[in-house]
């Protein structure tokens, strides 16, 4: 690692304070042993993102995903309806041509 790269790591160095603080704003109750091990663990990430900001990376495109995705989606051709006999013959009820569910909200 370059001297800039560990400068920017350690002025990134995250206190046991700083921690608490953002975990009462976030209304998160830690106690003194999990602030000292989130400290800790959230140092070793800052210190992993100055690393990688100090890498060139101009020539690298922007990405949303590591593997190449394809559409797996078929295409969207229309085709006729199922049959509402049919389509009611497997319903629990129906009445009317229609689904016949249970009232819920007391109106008629």
């Amino acid at each position: 690692m370059s001297a800039g790269a560990t400068t920017l790591a350690r002025m990134s160095t995250l206190s046991r304070d700083e921690v608490a603080r953002v975990a009462a704003l976030a209304r998160i109750d830690l106690s003194d042993a999990e602030v000292d091990r989130l400290a800790g663990e959230l140092d070793v990430i800052v210190e992993s993102i100055a690393r990688v900001n100090t890498l060139d990376l101009a020539d690298v495109p922007a990405t949303s995903h590591p593997l190449p995705m394809t559409n797996v989606f078929r295409d969207d051709v229309p085709t006729p309806p199922l049959p509402v006999a049919a389509v009611l013959a497997a319903a629990p009820a129906s009445e009317d041509g229609k689904f016949a569910v249970p009232q819920i909200l007391g109106e008629e």
